[in-house]
């Protein structure tokens, strides 16, 4: 089960629920119970997720396995790293995928200057974005998802 919490009640004007939640396209899913909205893993399981997952393994497992980070401590993609870092927003993930940031290299297809940037392949805007979204939704809980980062799992 994913549990994601919220500062505002579902059913207000102010609610949103996260993006990827957004994305899936059929509403059975989601229960709302208050102030605690809970997701089925196997609702998280469609293309998209399935997608962004794949897009970690290809550029991004080699450092953040599990969300960790084997290069800088206090550098992982969990949720408390995230905001100490101030990194806790999608947007503020995609930039840093996108440009990079200190010893972590840009993948973006623009990104500048050249030695901040992966020599590797280049990701496309829209593979930054749902790469982004798949972090930020596994940080929110915790990378302790069931979702196969391999396709071997």
């Amino acid at each position: 089960m994913w549990l994601l919490s919220s500062a505002v009640a579902p059913g207000s004007s102010s609610f949103r629920f996260p993006k990827i939640l957004r994305r899936l396209h059929s509403p059975s899913y989601l229960i709302n119970c208050g102030w605690l909205v809970v997701v089925s893993a196997a609702a998280m399981s469609g293309a998209e997720i399935q997608r962004g997952a794949t897009l970690f393994r290809r550029s991004c497992i080699g450092c953040h396995d599990g969300g960790g980070n084997i290069i800088k401590s206090g550098a992982s993609l969990f949720a408390n790293d995230l905001q100490r870092n101030g990194v806790e927003t999608e947007d503020a993930i995609y930039q840093i995928t996108y440009f990079g940031k200190a010893r972590m290299p840009g993948f973006g297809e623009t990104c500048s200057p050249r030695g901040q940037c992966t020599f590797g392949p280049r990701l496309k805007d829209e593979e930054i974005k749902m790469l982004a979204e798949f972090v930020k939704a596994q940080a929110d809980q915790g990378w302790a998802n069931n979702i196969p980062l391999t396709d071997d799992d």
